[in-house]
């Protein structure tokens, strides 16, 4: 799956710090494909077991941080999850079948 990740319109570079929990039923590879986001800032991403993040070239990669974390399994439980590792949830997406995911980050 390939998560496209760039600013909202309003924001000409995306300068603050990112997670991510990326989950799925099965291990995937995270295709990641990133523009305007400043370099050297901290973005984690989670991964479910077994998953793994392929980074662009370039040096986005020396920033970022992957971890593979074991999710509660309802949506429902991540959710809250989440809510109380990181206080607050901008965005939640469900999909059943996807090659590309396309996400603006912004304020």
């Amino acid at each position: 799956v390939t998560l496209h990740l760039n600013p909202i319109s309003s924001v000409h570079i995306h300068q603050k710090p990112l997670v991510f929990l990326l989950n799925s039923p099965l291990p995937l590879v995270w295709k990641l494909k990133t523009e305007r986001l400043a370099p050297g800032i901290r973005r984690v991403f989670f991964v479910s077991l077994g998953s793994i993040v392929q980074f662009e070239k370039g040096n986005f990669s020396l920033s970022a941080e992957t971890e593979e974390k074991f999710f509660p399994e309802k949506n429902e439980h991540l959710l809250q999850w989440a809510q109380k590792e990181y206080g607050a949830v901008t965005s939640f997406t469900e999909l059943k079948v996807s090659r590309n995911i396309y996400i603006k980050v912004g304020e």
